[in-house]
């Protein structure tokens, strides 16, 4: 397969950009990335707020978030292959746009319907978004050692938005209704959309062949198939007729896909890029990664507002060691990485990692915050970094530059799939041991306790345990109450811990896999472009 090697830039010149100039564009970049990520946080925060006032129940805030997920993973491979043709920083800022005017139609949404209408919206320009970032960050720094300090500040970015996620969004319930998590999106994508303007080229890949329709929409409907059956399993059983049925839908889709790309002159995937081990290996890596981060975050939230009954703004700033870690983690892993090789670094991530989980699986109702919850938080966030970094690295210096979009798009959609899956399968674990440990003693509580609805609350999710302390009841019952909490707090850690321990699990196998198939010697002043230049 030939493929066009070009990277064209129009207007501005990456080779004209002075060191202060790709700095410039660097946190341009960053913060159209933090918008992203962020906002995704901000509103899982305000999900017990929407759900008072939108009059919501629990399917109605899954779709409030997973709208979001299912429209944002379906489109990154298509949006990241059109961007690659027609301009990433054009398609940076149409996204930027769209996602402050999806933002307000959120802030000034009355409804469920439109709430969730909004969040699908505010995905779709997302897409558009986020696989340009990084393909703009490849063609601007294209001297490897420059290249790995701006990814490790790019995935930086985008795990101290994840953990201060939570802290931003509790800040903004404590003083303004859940429409503000909406409304502060508008003032940064337009702060971005200027950053970006100003500092940032164009860049494009010469593609004279027909537009590859036919992949794109195979692309969408495989991915979207896949992220839905995965959202949707826990509902229904992950074995049962409908989530099976799906399963096997998506994997036709994507094998049709995968089928078509290999037979297309120019695809929107390259999937000769797959035969690559510094590519497709850090991308399981990756996505074994973001399955452990985003199921310990869930676990974490359980814990923190369920176990410790911790306010949303609480929460956010006793999760705060995490992003930390992750901050000074990433650039650091990321340049170790280049004098001791990415398989050393992964490697040593992912066993970071799985110690982190071990530990957080040791939680109980009674371990103090300041040990080892801290200690776990910690690890897991420096494991994370020391993952991400490299193996971002790895893929996208394994990509040829015109296809930079594309090979950013493979590198979101894994985190994506790896996140929904983590929060999914971690979740379902978490929450089946839990209801068959505290399901027959809520049944057993009498109505003064707690009502029918409360009933149905509790068995679902521990964060209930706030809901029961507020509410008044007898004080001749109250000891009965006091019992009730604490036996929901306990099933919680167990729940978690089996969690943990299949993480735990995963973690040490794909370490494992990454040690016999990458190479250990690191790659000096390597330069896969330039090989696969070679090759045409």
């Amino acid at each position: 397969m030939t493929v066009s090697m070009a990277s064209r830039v129009s207007g501005r010149t990456v080779q004209g950009l002075s060191k202060q100039g790709r700095i410039a564009a660097l946190i341009a970049i960053c913060l159209a990335e933090l918008l992203v990520v962020l906002d995704n946080t901000l509103v899982n925060v305000a999900l017990p707020s929407m759900a008072v006032q939108l009059q919501a129940d629990m399917s109605g805030l899954q779709w409030i978030v997973d709208a979001f997920t299912l429209a944002f993973s379906g489109l990154l491979l298509a949006m990241g292959h059109l961007g690659d043709r027609y301009g990433r920083r054009k398609f940076m800022i149409i996204g930027l746009t769209g996602v402050a005017v999806m933002s307000m139609a959120g802030a000034l949404a009355s409804g469920l319907g439109q709430v969730i209408a909004a969040r699908a919206g505010m995905g779709v320009f997302a897409a558009v978004v986020f696989p340009a970032t990084l393909a703009l960050l490849t063609n601007i720094f294209t001297e490897a050692r420059e290249r790995a300090a701006a990814i490790a500040l790019w995935t930086a970015m985008a795990g101290i938005a994840i953990a201060v996620g939570p802290t931003v969004g509790g800040w903004l319930l404590e003083y303004f209704s859940w429409h503000s998590v909406f409304w502060i999106n508008v003032p940064v994508a337009l702060i971005a959309i200027a950053a970006v303007l100003l500092t940032t080229p164009e860049s494009r890949a010469e593609h004279v062949d027909r537009l590859d329709w036919v992949g794109i929409v195979l692309s969408l409907a495989g991915i979207t198939m896949l992220v839905w059956s995965i959202i949707e399993a826990p509902k229904h059983g992950w074995f049962s007729t409908q989530s099976v049925i799906a399963y096997a839908l998506a994997a036709l889709v994507l094998a049709a896909f995968v089928a078509w790309e290999l037979r297309v002159k120019t695809p929107v995937l390259n999937m000769n890029l797959f035969r690559i081990r510094r590519f497709a290996v850090p991308a399981m890596a990756i996505t074994v990664s973001y399955f452990c981060a985003f199921g310990f975050l869930f676990l974490i939230t359980q814990y923190f507002q369920g176990v410790k009954e911790l306010s949303p703004l609480q929460f956010g700033i006793h999760s705060l060691p995490f992003a930390v870690a992750v901050g000074i983690g990433a650039p650091l892993a990321t340049l170790l990485a280049q004098r001791l090789g990415t398989t050393v670094m992964i490697v040593s991530g992912m066993l970071i990692l799985a110690v982190a989980m071990y530990i957080a699986g040791q939680t109980t109702p009674e371990t103090p915050y300041l040990g080892p919850v801290v200690l776990s938080m910690i690890l897991m966030g420096i494991g994370f970094a020391v993952v991400q970094g490299p193996a971002t690295e790895s893929i996208m210096g394994s990509v040829p530059l015109a296809e930079a979009g594309a090979g950013s798009a493979v590198n979101d959609t894994t985190r994506e799939v790896g996140g929904a899956l983590g929060v999914a399968l971690l979740g379902s674990i978490m929450t089946s041991i839990y209801s068959s440990r505290i399901s027959e003693r809520i049944e057993s509580i009498p109505k003064q306790i707690m009502s029918d609805q409360q009933k149905e609350l509790a068995s679902n999710t521990p964060i209930s345990v706030l809901e029961i302390v507020k509410a008044p009841v007898n004080p001749l019952l109250a000891q009965a109450k006091t019992d009730l909490i604490y036996a929901m707090k306990v099933a919680a850690m167990q729940g978690a811990q089996a969690a943990s321990y299949v993480a735990v699990g995963v973690l040490v196998v794909a370490a494992f896999v990454v040690a016999v198939t990458l190479p250990w010697k690191p790659e000096r002043n390597r330069s896969i472009l330039l090989s696969w230049r070679d090759k045409d």
